[in-house]
């Protein structure tokens, strides 16, 4: 079981970057998806979710009408499109994938994004 993530890295305030995770060994389509950010010092935070057939999606108010979170079961992929990027979103961005019917948690290992000019 892999959760990949990619994407990350450095961008200016107000530029924009798109996350990437591709899961593999498990039935992607099963499992709903969030990101969650952990910055220096700080305790991981849930950014954004969306369920398995990509139907609904919830943000954090920090992030909403800024960050986008979507999925492509096809790909095995969710995305997180991040505009109008701040200094306070720099952090640790991970993956996690969830089952909570039979109680399966999967996490990737992070991607660093680092807004600063």
């Amino acid at each position: 079981v892999q959760l990949v993530e990619s994407g990350g890295g450095l961008v200016q305030p107000g530029g924009s970057l798109r996350l990437s995770c591709t899961a593999s060994g498990f039935t992607f389509s099963r499992f709903a998806m969030s990101w969650y950010r952990q910055a220096p010092g700080k305790e991981r935070e849930l950014v954004a979710g969306i369920t398995s057939d990509g139907g609904s999606t919830s943000y954090a108010d920090s992030v909403k009408g800024r960050f986008t979170i979507s999925r492509d079961n096809a790909k095995n992929t969710v995305y997180l499109q991040m505009n109008s990027l701040r200094p306070e979103d720099t952090a640790v961005y991970y993956c996690r994938g969830r089952w909570a019917l039979i109680g399966m948690d999967y996490w990737g290992k992070g991607t660093l994004v680092t807004v600063s000019s």
